[in-house]
């Protein structure tokens, strides 16, 4: 639940942010690669063998340069720096653009030896109608996801699929064709260089054999396997827990073995609250920097997927879904210490 509408044509030319990104780093008096790096951590699987990609035209790094005040900028150097998914709305990059924006950000990261990292975000009825409601019809939704597929190719990007979109069908109209819709997507990166990760909701949504079974009808067997606690802040170890939990039901209930997973662990740094809210929850803290994980048999990593002071929503006092509120970034770095 990140990116909406209101991020229409917000993006800058990749000219521009070059110089973004390189006075995030100054300022930051930091070297990016000390937190993207992946193979210094160990571990095998796709996600090991080089960096992450830091995108130099993130909200972050904007706000970096452009926060009204020295907290703002400080807090906002610290979440540029690290290597964070982009999100594709056909808001935000609609059909014409969207293929362009892929072949950018992959043609950039493939000049750093880089792996960047995409959440794709547009199916029809986009979540369910809530904070960040939207998405495309499904004949034009599949042709946007064609556009991004044949952009990205044979290069090698991470892609987590339609957050929320298997977790939250069950409470959806039409929750069999959403989950058909998904499987379709997903058969559009046949071929591509795409480390697909079906988002497979959170251990505090749904029991992991119902989650297997949707993520098994939804055509995990073509994927990497699954994303967890993408925009939530469940704890690390429960996720971890969650995850094998779910890949032995996708073995023993539908026999898809060895999938393997990604936590999303942006914001989780102080655990969930104890009401179980979500959105723009106060009192939560960045989450441990993205990193290969080593000798698990499901887990690959932990990454930043929800890019941490975007909004979740117009909830708590935030702006719309995907805005960028400089009062969430602040507290976020502040409460990691």
């Amino acid at each position: 639940m990140s990116e909406a509408s209101t991020q229409v044509g917000r993006r800058r030319t990749r000219r521009t942010v070059v110089a973004i990104v390189a006075a995030v780093v100054i300022v930051a008096g930091l070297a990016v690669i000390a937190w993207t790096l992946w193979g210094g951590r160990g571990g095998g699987g796709p996600l090991a063998q080089r960096a992450l990609y830091v995108d130099p035209d993130s909200l972050a790094a904007r706000a970096a340069l452009d926060g009204e005040t020295a907290a703002e900028r400080d807090a906002a150097t610290v979440l540029a720096a690290r290597a964070t998914a982009i999100w594709l709305t056909p808001e935000r990059d609609p059909a014409g653009r969207a293929g362009e924006t892929v072949a950018a950000v992959v043609a950039a990261a493939t000049t750093r030896n880089a792996l960047p990292v995409f959440a794709v975000y547009g199916i029809t009825d986009r979540d369910c109608g809530n904070h960040s409601a939207g998405g495309l019809p499904p004949r034009e939704y599949l042709a946007w996801v064609d556009e991004i597929a044949a952009a990205l190719g044979q290069r090698a990007a991470v892609v987590v699929l339609e957050p929320d979109a298997l977790a939250l069908a069950p409470e959806c109209p039409d929750p069999d064709g959403r989950v058909a819709l998904v499987a379709d997507a997903l058969a559009r990166f046949d071929g591509t260089g795409a480390i697909l990760y079906l988002d497979g909701g959170h251990s505090a949504w749904l029991p992991a054999d119902r989650m297997a079974t949707l993520l098994a009808d939804a055509g995990v067997a073509g994927a990497r396997g699954f994303a967890t606690n993408v925009s939530n802040t469940q704890t690390t170890e429960a996720e971890r827990t969650y995850a094998a939990a779910v890949a032995t039901a996708l073995r023993d209930a539908h026999g898809i073995d060895g999938a393997h997973a990604v936590v999303d662990v942006s914001r989780n740094g102080n655990g969930p609250p104890g009401d179980g809210a979500w959105c723009n929850v106060p009192g939560r803290a960045i989450g441990e920097d993205p990193h290969a994980i080593e000798g698990d048999d499901v887990l690959d990593g932990v990454l930043w997927v929800k890019p941490p002071g975007e909004s979740d929503g117009e909830c708590n006092g935030g702006p719309p879904a995907g805005e960028w509120w400089p009062r969430q970034a602040v507290e976020l770095v502040r409460n990691a210490g």
